[in-house]
């Protein structure tokens, strides 16, 4: 076989894939097999307590209970589905208690007191589908928006080989503050990758106000450090006095040199060959938003990055990933095992493992961005290129 057809194919192995499709599978049909088992369950109760009053003989004792039905119907079925179940429960009442030859006035309350759940009940899964239909309009908009924010990276920005890969986490937790931008600047391309704390809507607009200010002021600020400041003074001035956002800026300002400034964030990961180091901060920094509280600035470190090296920022979503046996995902070593020269790749089979090491659904949202300096300088500066790998929500 050619080297060219080798590229061509997957370099990720086959059990993960196998297993993480599994996992993905698995994970769309829960919630539809869940649906269907919760919505038999009233009927399954109506049923066992009408078996139980016959069985019994016990008059109208059990009766009352077959309430139950259309009250646990109203939470998982549509208004007509509890009015189904609540009509099954009247006519069984009606029919064990003239089998059993109830008195007619304990009959006639029974009874009432069904219809009267019945229609409680009909009424609530009336309201709470109200509720959930609001609920979907307003996490739609809130995820829209934040796609809209976090735009898909181009496959090549300036001298880097870039890739990202974004997956927010499960439906009920599916809006967060993860952001991350790339851009080619007059000083060198710049980056960050951030997380704001707190999810929602609130979360939303406090990296969509990140994201702005980085965007004037990688263009405006020479120094990368100022840059730094303008996020910081504009945090200082919109947050509240327990919001902060945690971030890495970097910036590549001239050939074989890195400039990295950490505020509060996970700290990146620099592979160098089969190497793979955490950059660690210097001088610890608090996260952006806090720094009037402690004093502390932040600082700039510099690091060689020549041909070949690699760079990779992510945020805490991958990192505090945990197993079934509350374990954390290994990042450093699980780069070190997919490590390769196309950022699309390595950053395919790190994100097929991390699900495959949660069991296939995160519970935070996770960024990783990674970018290569390529040993040939023939990758251009265009930015119009088709996006890698698109930001994506599972």
């Amino acid at each position: 076989m050619s080297q060219a057809q080798d590229h061509q194919h997957d370099p990720r192995p086959t059990w993960l894939m196998k297993r993480v499709a599994g996992l993905r599978k698995a994970s769309s049909d829960q919630p539809r097999t869940a649906a269907h088992l919760a919505a038999g369950v009233p009927a399954l109760v109506v049923a066992a307590v009408a078996l139980l009053a016959f069985v019994t003989g016990a008059g109208m004792t059990w009766l009352p209970l077959l309430a139950v039905g259309p009250a646990l119907a109203a939470a998982t079925s549509r208004p007509r589905g509890v009015l189904r179940i609540g009509f099954l429960a009247v006519a069984l009442a009606a029919a064990l208690g003239a089998h059993g030859g109830a008195a007619g006035r304990d009959q006639a309350v029974v009874l009432s007191a069904l219809v009267a759940v019945t229609l409680a009940s009909s009424l609530a899964s009336a309201l709470r589908e109200r509720r959930e239909r609001v609920l979907a309009a307003v996490r739609s908009v809130a995820e829209a928006a934040q796609h809209a924010l976090l735009k898909p990276v181009p496959a090549t920005v300036g001298p880097f080989e870039v890739a990202v890969r974004y997956s927010a986490a499960a439906a009920e937790a599916r809006i967060g503050g993860d952001l991350y931008a790339l851009v080619p600047t007059p000083y060198g391309v710049r980056l960050i990758v951030g997380d704001v704390r707190g999810k929602g809507l609130p979360a939303v607009s406090t990296a969509a106000l990140v994201l702005g200010v980085f965007h004037e002021a990688a263009y405006d600020e020479p120094d990368l450090l100022d840059v730094v400041g303008r996020i910081e003074r504009s945090l200082t001035r919109n947050l509240g006095a327990d919001d902060f956002v945690t971030a890495v800026v970097a910036g590549f300002p001239q050939t074989g040199r890195m400039e990295v400034v950490n505020c509060g964030h996970a700290p990146p990961l620099l592979v160098r060959g089969a190497d793979v180091m955490a950059v660690e901060p210097t001088r610890p920094a608090p996260p952006l938003g806090l720094s009037a509280l402690t004093r502390e600035t932040p600082s700039l470190q510099v690091l060689p990055f020549t041909d070949g090296d690699q760079l990779l920022l992510y945020t805490d979503g991958v990192t505090e990933a945990r197993n079934h046996g509350r374990e954390f995902y290994p990042l450093i070593e699980g780069v070190a095992r997919h490590v390769s020269d196309e950022p699309c790749r390595t950053l395919a089979a790190l994100h097929d493992e991390l699900l495959a090491h949660v069991g296939g659904r995160l519970h935070d949202d996770a960024a990783l961005l990674l970018l290569r300096k390529p040993a040939a300088a023939g990758c251009g500066a265009s930015t119009d290129e088709p996006p890698c790998l698109p930001a994506e929500a599972r």
